[in-house]
């Protein structure tokens, strides 16, 4: 697998990422894919990922434990400081998980592109 590192090509599209992530509200959740397609790159959910995997090392805080999957599930989690802090993040948001899915995923998903306007 390889590893895309930030550099001067991606850094902006990392920016906004982080932009974005930082207004998904307190018990709601969004995927990678919406975020990707709110920044004009539908196609580009890979790097939003690699943006969350990245997120731990920014001076301000980037709530990435709401950004999950197209189908709710934390596949993230390995990039947090312990395996099951994702988990624990989003249980003190109120969600269920149940084998490392967010139970009311269509229920609390967050869509950029309907809740945010550019």
């Amino acid at each position: 697998m390889s590893v895309t590192k930030l550099s001067e090509a991606n850094k902006d599209f990392f920016s906004k990422v982080y932009q974005v992530v930082r207004l998904i509200p307190e018990g709601r959740v969004t995927n990678y894919g919406a975020i990707a397609k709110y920044l004009g790159m539908a196609r580009s959910s890979r790097m939003v990922g690699w943006a969350m995997n990245g997120s731990h090392q920014q001076a301000e805080k980037v709530p990435a434990h709401r950004v999950v999957n197209r189908v709710g599930a934390l596949t993230g989690k390995s990039h947090f400081e312990t395996p099951n802090k994702m988990k624990e993040l989003l249980e003190q948001e109120g969600h269920e998980i149940v084998n490392d899915v967010v139970v009311d995923f269509k229920e609390s998903f967050w869509d950029p592109n309907i809740e945010l306007t550019l």
